[in-house]
């Protein structure tokens, strides 16, 4: 009886194993060819295309600030987002939104006659009561962050709306995290 050798049967294996990866087919059925992977240009010497170059320095983009996904946006760009939301049962401010809130209270500043409404909302969980507590918690963090850059406590106004008008009437945790919010409504000049 012949008996292969153990170095012989490894190899086998190693040989299986590795034609089984080369054409391992993707959740589709279908072999996914080895081009079809993307790779950053600058790893293969090429030129770099400027989106996907880093942002430039704050001193380079005079008068932008980086909004969310790290885009470049002006102040009119960033002060067009209106609503910041909140974690459930929560009324801090996330870091998420300093750029937009910073943007505000500098337009506020700079405009002295412009006035704006923060009108805090809750999903439809908890009493009536509770929800109207929770949202103006939240547009008073609003109000804050608006004073603390720039903005004047005579422009500024908080109301509550606590669950009375949701974005979203559904039941579920999209629509709820949709009116965990505090709008930031700009009122006409009189």
């Amino acid at each position: 009886m012949i008996r292969p050798s153990l170095s012989t049967l490894a190899l086998s294996l190693a040989t299986l194993f590795l034609a089984a990866c080369a054409a391992a087919p993707s959740n589709n059925g279908k072999v996914i060819p080895p081009t079809a992977f993307k790779v950053h240009p600058g790893l293969l010497g090429q030129p770099v295309p400027p989106e996907l170059q880093p942002l430039a320095s704050a001193t380079d983009a005079a008068g932008a600030a980086a909004g969310k996904d790290g885009l470049m946006m002006d102040e009119e760009g960033l002060r067009t987002q209106r609503s910041v939301y909140f974690d459930f049962d929560k009324y801090e401010v996330k870091p998420d939104f300093n750029p937009v809130l910073a943007a505000h209270g500098r337009y506020l500043a700079n405009n002295p006659k412009a006035r704006v409404r923060v009108e805090g909302n809750a999903d439809e969980r908890g009493s009536h009561e509770y929800n109207r507590i929770l949202g103006m918690r939240r547009a008073h963090s609003v109000k804050n962050a608006l004073l603390a850059n720039g903005a004047s406590d005579k422009q500024v106004r908080t109301i509550t709306l606590g669950d009375t008008r949701p974005k979203l009437k559904g039941k579920d945790e999209a629509s709820w995290a949709e009116n965990r919010r505090a709008d930031v409504v700009y009122e006409v000049e009189r």
